[in-house]
């Protein structure tokens, strides 16, 4: 056998000496030499030393892939939760917002409706109303605020007091006077007194001014725990403004029987 060293082509006619495409003169080779090449080559790409240097990079590949997919697996199984949960939240508060929102419309509406009540009930503007002229209904009325007067003393509901007394009232107890805002003040809630009842009482009505006389008869428990009555003789005096009858003075003495 015969082969060009310039193509590298191989012969096996005896006769060339010459390759039959550039000329070049033919080198006579060992087909063993050359068969051994071969199969050395073959079975060298195939040979267990390539096969070990190859399947380390398999594994690899293959374990980075496993770490990838089981990385992903763990991210989605932490994070898929915690989306959920953020959701869940973000919902919540998107609903406590609105609630809240409509929760403050609400109150707002309800302070603007209040405001307006009391704006309602503060008026500046003063009840023209005319004071009434018989003197039978004027008792009457200045009875049902003599009781009202009462028990605002008796619980010390200065609220109450705050509106029967005109901003003027004076009121005189044993020889003393005082004004609505002592008044007002010093008042304490009163423990003693069981029962209370009015008799004689009259009424002198002049057009806007009214004076009712009479007498407080009461009923005070002592310190011992006994009942003991007691009587009060009162001069009240009332003035009709803003509507309504109010107190501009009083004046009480304490009946000796």
């Amino acid at each position: 056998m015969k082969r060009c060293p310039t193509c590298q082509k191989t012969f096996t006619e005896e006769h060339l000496s010459f390759c039959v495409d550039d000329g070049t003169p033919l080198v006579t080779i060992d087909p063993r030499d050359d068969e051994a090449t071969v199969v050395r080559s073959t079975a060298a790409e195939g040979s267990p030393e390539r096969q070990r240097k190859t399947w380390p990079w398999v594994l690899g590949v293959l374990a980075l892939l496993f770490i990838v997919l089981g990385g992903l697996g763990i991210a989605a199984v932490v994070l898929l939760p915690r989306v959920m949960r953020a959701s869940n939240t973000n919902a919540n508060l998107n609903n406590a917002n609105v609630e809240r929102r409509n929760n403050s419309n609400g109150n707002l509406n309800s302070t603007n409706s209040d405001s307006a009540d009391s704006n309602a009930n503060n008026s500046t503007e003063e009840d023209t109303t005319p004071p009434p002229t018989d003197e039978a209904q004027v008792l009457l009325a200045l009875t049902d605020l003599e009781h009202e007067w009462t028990v605002a003393n008796i619980n010390a509901d200065k609220k109450k007091l705050d509106r029967i007394l005109a901003d003027d009232y004076v009121g005189v107890t044993d020889g003393r006077a005082v004004g609505k805002a002592e008044y007002l003040k010093t008042i304490q809630r009163d423990t003693l007194i069981q029962k209370w009842n009015f008799e004689d009482l009259k009424v002198n009505l002049s057009s806007d001014r009214a004076t009712l006389t009479g007498t407080l008869r009461v009923e005070v428990k002592n310190e011992q725990g006994q009942i003991q009555p007691a009587g009060f003789a009162f001069t009240d005096k009332f003035v009709w403004r803003d509507g309504r009858w109010q107190a501009t003075s009083s004046e009480v003495k304490l009946l000796k029987e």
